[in-house]
């Protein structure tokens, strides 16, 4: 029996992505006049053969197929992305580059998440998020713009430079005299706010103790990520992020769940209560975790209700 030869179906693929650019299976599937089994099946060959090339992305539970060169087109499909990961994507695609140590917690693990937007750059040790359509070279622009003025100003006359130097001396002068105004002004001001001076150390303290809290969330935050990371569990969405808990959305053998960690060794069942409250209000099954293991009577709760059938009234 003769084979069937494909290769006219895999070039109408290709043309298709050539005029519509980056699309989902089930609009392939419809082109090519297919079911979507027979289109997965053209497009992993296609894929396996690095004529085609797949996105992190997921449009419900379907990836995007695209061509190569054609990765700018895929900022159409950002609206898909979850609420975490769209603030990283639309603060990294404004900045163009970000600095990894100095984002928040939750947008250091959405900026990890949105891989087809977001590429890592390592220097010096550190981690620099590069956009999408970002060039590498865009980080060393003012060093460029800077040597290309030195490189200028060997090439301009020097009678225009002298007349510049003396105009420069100029605007000294009046800076000086502006600074000698700016200082009287600001004795006088301080002279006056000499009360408010005095609570500066108070200040000072608040603003150390909120810095210290901060890492102390984040270092909180970090053993989580670390103990999912170990697990092989995926962070999906961050839904609260305080000083004692953490509310994630995870994904464990392909199953969404919620995760609710306690910032402290001991939860208490008023724990449990709240931890399945926030859970019914998503649909979700949902873990709990702690820095500690549990009361032994919160163990044995827990273990008792597992066993419930029911409870009843005696009418």
């Amino acid at each position: 029996m003769a084979t069937q030869d494909t290769t006219p179906i895999k070039e109408k693929i290709i043309s298709f992505l050539e005029t519509n650019g980056p699309n989902i299976p089930v609009h392939i599937a419809k082109h090519i006049n297919t079911n979507m089994i027979f289109a997965s099946a053209f497009l992993s060959e296609l894929l396996s053969n690095k004529k085609l090339k797949i996105t992190h992305l997921r449009v419900g539970s379907s990836p995007i197929y695209y061509l190569q060169g054609q990765e700018p087109q895929l900022e159409k499909f950002s609206q898909h992305l979850k609420s975490k990961e769209r603030e990283a994507y639309e603060l990294l695609k404004e900045k163009r580059f970000l600095k990894d140590e100095e984002q928040e917690p939750a947008i250091r693990v959405a900026l990890r998440t949105i891989k087809d937007f977001a590429f890592p750059i390592e220097e010096e040790g550190k981690i620099i998020w590069k956009y999408l359509t970002a060039k590498k070279e865009e980080t060393s622009k003012k060093e460029i713009k800077k040597e290309s003025i030195q490189e200028l100003s060997t090439q301009i006359p020097n009678s225009i430079l002298q007349d510049t130097k003396i105009e420069l001396e100029k605007i000294e002068i009046k800076k000086e005299d502006s600074k000698r105004d700016s200082i009287k002004k600001n004795f006088k001001e301080e002279k006056e706010t000499k009360e408010e001076d005095d609570e500066k150390p108070k200040k000072k303290k608040k603003a150390t103790q909120k810095k210290a809290s901060q890492k102390k969330n984040e270092k909180f935050f970090n053993t989580i990520k670390e103990y999912l990371t170990n697990k092989n569990i995926q962070i999906e969405d961050i839904e609260t992020f305080s000083k004692d808990n953490l509310i994630l959305k995870i994904n464990e053998n392909n199953q969404e769940k919620l995760l609710i960690a306690y910032n402290k060794k001991r939860i208490t069942e008023e724990d449990i209560i709240k931890a399945n409250r926030k859970a019914s209000e998503t649909n979700l099954k949902y873990d709990i975790l702690s820095l500690g293991e549990p009361a032994k009577k919160t163990l044995n709760l827990v273990e008792a209700i597992k066993n419930l059938s029911e409870l009843k009234r005696l009418e």
